[in-house]
């Protein structure tokens, strides 16, 4: 006999399902699914043995601290500065000794092109453009990334990671987000465009869409030496406290949760606006913890990760080096090519806290994160060449001689944290969503944002007169 069901049997369905909802503060879904898990683990229990029951009892014990609800974010916010901690300390020495390497090889390489008789335009596009553009971006990038990476890769292999996921799992559901978004993001921490990728474990296509086009709100391989360098060059002096390092992590994490609550925020607005949907559910399954395997994990984090992005920062780095060089060395009047359009872009950049090299750095820097910093450092140089990498006062001393005070370096933090996404992750997107129209918003919003909060930032200060 078939069945049927009337139009006002679905009616009295819903109603029923609303009556539940409004009787049970409790997510219906939630206690479905805590009541599978329960029954399997009771058969589980009745039909396996354990030999390591210590083990799994101090797993547990671990979750209840680390993804407890007081004291979860606290100890990755530690964590966190921690390994920050160690990225800015470690990676001082380091990138000083490559920088004095590059300095002494640059010097020899001047000499064998003197002594061939190389022509002056030709020394300055393969030595002081495309040579010291590269060098530079070793010098900055290698270090840090050799440092931050791998340890990044230990947490992910004592299973903390997913930790991390499961406490940002109820602020990106509050969000109108998904939950696996937080996985997504935490990857976008590597890059953006990997982070992208891997928005397809997000079957909605609604929350899929938030959560491509809010992944640019965190700091990616490319952006991290631009803010770990501005931190430790002037927001120390700054504040005026001791312990420079510290201090400049603090910085840094700020920094971090400043993007992740922008992140929070634009999947908020979208979910209430163009994206409109109810969140929902996914179940995380929490791997064990287990020691890290250090000699491994290290070496696959240095080998996929650390060379990885350094490679494809060398190959953008290295025609981006030869193109700033021509046009600061290409004279129209008495100013190169690259000091007009500074100063086109002066008046603007002004009223947002920057100068118009810095907004033509992040132009020219479109294709790479990673070499914002050299394109700036090599319009500031009057002669078109890079300046030597053996002091980092120096590098500083360049700044100030430009009119930075600690708010053209803390917007242009703010501006490399929230602007739009490097060329690599705008063609991901355009892939990944196959629109037009969302690809163009992703870029769009990102740098709106990042206007309008810095030119709040640059008016507050200067209207309460702190610089």
């Amino acid at each position: 006999m078939a069945a049927s069901i009337e139009r006002g049997d679905i009616h009295r369905l819903h109603a029923i399902a609303r009556q539940v909802r409004e009787e049970n503060t409790e997510a219906v879904r939630d206690v479905i699914v805590e009541k599978i898990y329960q029954h399997s683990q009771t058969i589980a229990d009745e039909v396996t043995s354990r030999t390591n029951q210590n083990k799994v009892n101090q797993d547990d014990r671990l979750d209840a601290i680390l993804t407890s609800r007081y004291l979860g974010f606290p100890i990755m916010l530690v964590l966190l500065g921690i390994v920050f901690w160690i990225t800015i300390a470690g990676a001082n020495v380091p990138s000083s000794l490559l920088a004095d390497g590059f300095g002494w090889l640059e010097g020899k390489l001047t000499a064998v092109f003197m002594w061939v008789g190389a022509p002056a335009w030709l020394h300055g596009v393969l030595v002081l453009g495309l040579y010291r553009g590269v060098s530079w971006v070793i010098s900055v990038m290698l270090p840090p990334m050799a440092i931050f990476f791998p340890l990044f890769a230990l947490l992910e292999d004592a299973g903390y990671l997913p930790r991390v996921a499961f406490n940002l799992d109820r602020l990106f559901r509050k969000a109108g987000g998904h939950g696996k978004q937080s996985l997504t993001m935490a990857m976008g921490f590597g890059c953006n465009a990997a982070g992208i990728i891997s928005c397809r474990i997000i079957e909605s296509p609604r929350e899929r869409m938030i959560a491509i086009l809010t992944n640019n709100f965190v700091p990616c391989n490319g952006r991290w030496p631009t803010l770990i360098l501005l931190s430790s060059l002037f927001m120390v002096g700054a504040v005026g406290m001791g312990a420079s390092v510290t201090v400049a992590a603090l910085i840094v994490v700020g920094m971090v949760l400043f993007g992740i609550a922008m992140t929070l925020f634009v999947s908020w607005a979208l979910s209430k606006t163009l994206l409109r949907g109810v969140p929902s559910h996914f179940t995380l399954e929490l791997p064990p913890y287990r020691p890290p395997q250090f000699g491994r994990t290290i070496v696959r984090s240095v080998y996929d990760k650390t060379l990885f992005v350094l490679k494809r920062a060398i190959i953008t780095a290295a025609p981006a080096g030869v193109i700033t060089w021509i046009l600061a060395n290409i004279m129209v009047g008495d100013k190169s090519v690259l000091t007009h359009v500074a100063d086109w872009f002066a008046p603007f950049a002004h009223a947002i806290g920057l100068d118009g090299y810095i907004l033509m750095a992040f132009l020219l820097g479109l294709p790479a994160n990673e070499i914002v910093v050299p394109i700036l450092i090599m319009g500031y140089m009057a002669s078109g060449a890079m300046m030597e990498l053996d002091d980092m006062g120096a590098l500083k001393a360049l700044f100030l001689d430009h009119g930075w005070t600690w708010l053209t370096a803390l917007n242009m933090m703010l501006f490399s944290l929230l602007h739009y996404p490097c060329g690599t992750t705008i063609y991901t997107i355009a892939k990944e969503t196959k629109s037009t129209k969302w690809t163009v918003l992703s870029v769009l919003m990102p740098l709106a944002i990042a206007i309008v909060v810095c030119f709040v930032v640059a008016q507050t200060v200067r209207y309460f007169g702190w610089v």
